[in-house]
């Protein structure tokens, strides 16, 4: 693989994706998960072991939470992103451990610093709609890169996209690279998000765009 997605997702448009019972959605962006562009489940003997994280528990839990299973002790969520993703991150030395992989995400979530960011530039949850090309200039202008941001599209009756995720790409150097493919580079990552039959999509320049503040 050549470059790591940095994935936030917005814990309301999640809950909007599925009939689960959604208790409350924090309400700041959190962590999906750190994926490596190429790959999935490489080793599958290598199982999840919640005791490696222990010392990382309530950062966790705060920054990583299983938003639609909200019971506290859920770790299902923290298994799939380790076996799915982590296996094949663990190439790299500095991300060959539970530990060292779960620590470096929540250490490059706090140095993306998402939420503040989009406070920074006045974009906050609303009944109002936003402009997709006014959140990416904003972002672009902020970190110098272009992250990947991905929707809920329009259901019927609607005119909105719902903004779901956003995505940074990391070297594996751990520096903000664009993610948009370099030459030479394919882009198979595709959303990881499905749920029921709605899945989230790289977000349209031409329809207006929705940051939810409450669950509808």
């Amino acid at each position: 693989w050549k470059k790591l997605y940095l994935v936030h997702h917005w814990p309301v448009t999640v809950c909007k994706m599925s009939a689960n019972d959604c208790q409350d959605p924090p309400d700041y962006w959190t962590i999906h998960g750190l994926w490596p562009d190429k790959g999935e489940e490489c080793n599958r003997t290598w199982h999840f072991n919640v005791t490696e994280i222990k010392d990382l528990m309530s950062d966790m839990r705060h920054y990583w939470p299983d938003v639609l299973h909200s019971s506290l002790n859920r770790t299902q969520f923290w298994k799939h992103e380790w076996e799915k993703h982590g296996t094949c991150a663990a190439t790299l030395q500095i991300l060959n451990s539970q530990k060292k992989y779960f620590g470096k995400t929540l250490e490059l979530y706090q140095r993306v610093d998402l939420n503040s960011c989009l406070l920074k530039a006045g974009i906050k949850p609303s009944s109002s709609y936003y402009q997709m090309t006014v959140i990416k200039e904003a972002l672009t202008r902020f970190y110098g890169v272009t992250p990947k941001i991905q929707c809920l599209p329009p259901e019927e009756g609607e005119k909105a996209q719902t903004i779901g995720q956003i995505e940074f790409c990391f070297t594996k150097e751990m520096q903000l690279r664009n993610c948009t493919a370099l030459k030479g580079e394919s882009d198979p990552m595709q959303a990881d998000l499905k749920l029921g039959t709605k899945e989230l999509s790289v977000c349209s320049d031409a329809l207006p765009t929705y940051y939810p503040s409450q669950v509808k």
